[in-house]
């Protein structure tokens, strides 16, 4: 690669060469984990969460639980909304259902990939 150079008011033409280092890609992120899940390319370890757990996208803590255990619930509801940075994230549900489970209380601090709902395939 040829650069310019001005030291001083003179201009200097160098030549750099440049070495590019391979980056490995991260893989997979998989949200809902179950079929017609969203992924995008890199990957998030979520160890303790079913197929069934609905988690955290990112890190926060939880400003709003808008579902109570036994809901039935429609798929693309928003089950509570997570605060981070002074933004708020809504966390929809991935499919329909029944809300077996909420694993979190208002105003507790999760980790990106922490289970936050638990569903069933309940439609009754």
């Amino acid at each position: 690669m040829k650069l310019k150079v001005t030291v001083n008011g003179i201009p200097y033409s160098i030549d750099v060469d440049v070495e590019e280092e391979e980056q490995a890609g991260i893989g997979q992120i998989v949200i809902g984990g179950a079929a017609g899940a969203i992924t995008t390319p890199a990957t998030a370890s979520v160890q303790g969460a079913s197929a069934n757990a609905v988690v955290a996208p990112l890190a926060g803590s939880v400003f709003k639980i808008l579902v109570a255990e036994g809901d039935q619930i429609e798929a693309g509801q928003v089950l509570l909304v997570l605060e981070a940075m002074k933004m708020e994230t809504e966390i929809t549900a991935p499919k329909a259902g029944k809300v077996a489970a909420i694993l979190v209380e208002k105003g507790t601090a999760v980790q990106g990939g922490q289970a936050l709902v638990e569903l069933s395939d309940d439609a009754a």
